[in-house]
């Protein structure tokens, strides 16, 4: 193997590592000695290849971005029926709630500390959102309310069990297993609440 590609998997390694760390487990102040032990490699390498430790969330918190981004292309660039774009979007995010649980409240957390990222949305993006809304509440597909409140609605019924997760488990006596079940079924529980038919 050259040392270019060893370089790369282990920069690939270091990151994924990283990732797992504070998105699927939720362990936002991991050090660079705990990102480094539980990759199994030397810390010097972390910065030898990242400089920092906030460079290397940087460009985890990047890539989790882009993430978020490509579930939002879903709903703003598909021809797809409006319910149909919707159900995909729902999907979408579930699945990334099962492979990132901590995903959405690292994002937050980043906003709150005003690492603010870029949108996800652009604003005439948004108002083609709700005329789409508007015109289903028009043909009685979903209950007459404000654009925004649906859309609400639809973020919240998605995030919030992941958002809380560890809550959850705690409170209800959920296992992870239970709780990655619970989640991927949700699908259909969540479009049956946001459309009357």
């Amino acid at each position: 193997m050259s040392n270019q590609s060893k370089k790369d998997q282990t920069q690939e390694l270091i990151k994924e590592t990283a990732k797992n760390l504070f998105f699927v487990k939720g362990k936002f102040d991991a050090t660079t000695q705990e990102i480094a032990d539980a990759a199994g490699v030397n810390r010097t390498l972390i910065n030898y290849y990242f400089r920092s430790r906030d460079n290397l969330i940087q460009i985890i918190f990047d890539e989790a971005q882009k993430v978020e981004h490509e579930k939002s292309e879903i709903i703003m660039n598909s021809d797809l029926p409006f319910k149909e774009k919707i159900a995909q979007f729902i999907e979408g995010s579930l699945s990334t709630s099962l492979q990132y649980p901590y995903l959405e409240t690292y994002i937050v957390s980043q906003i709150n500390k005003g690492n603010c990222q870029q949108r996800d949305i652009e604003e005439d993006e948004l108002n083609k959102l709700y005329k789409e809304v508007e015109a289903e509440m028009e043909l009685g597909n979903i209950e007459k309310m404000k654009p925004i409140q649906f859309v609400l609605n639809m973020i919240s019924l998605l995030v919030f069990p992941s958002a809380v997760r560890p809550l959850l488990m705690e409170n209800l006596m959920i296992e992870e297993e239970e709780f990655d079940k619970i989640i991927s079924e949700r699908k259909d529980i969540i479009l049956n609440m946001l459309f009357k038919n």
